[in-house]
């Protein structure tokens, strides 16, 4: 449990900024299970200053029917490259549930 961060000391923007950054493996490993429960990956990115007051913006469409993960990394990659010190997050909709399945940071923009 010492791994596990308090909220002072850096800023959170969703459940899994509590703990340790996660690999680039453990990134596409999320992104698989998302995949694997069919749900649509999306990726949207903000301002750091923007990130809580304010809708995040989608890069392009979801990825409905994707089931690539090498295409999703490559979709995050070039939205990080397209909006350098942006936070760039991955979200995954349920499309049967009509709601985000899943939801994480996958670049704090630093």
């Amino acid at each position: 449990m010492s791994d596990v961060q308090s909220f002072k000391q850096s800023q959170k923007y969703e459940t899994f900024s509590y703990l340790p950054e996660m690999t680039a493996d453990q990134v596409r490993r999320q992104i698989q299970y998302c995949i694997a429960q069919g749900w649509s990956p999306s990726i949207e990115h903000s301002e750091k200053e923007n990130a809580f007051g304010h809708y995040w913006y989608m890069w392009k469409l979801p990825l409905f029917g994707e089931q690539s993960v090498e295409a999703v990394l490559a979709e995050i990659d070039e939205c990080r490259r397209a909006n350098p010190g942006h936070l760039v997050r991955f979200v995954a909709y349920d499309n049967y549930a009509q709601s985000q399945g899943m939801a994480f940071v996958v670049d704090r923009g630093r």
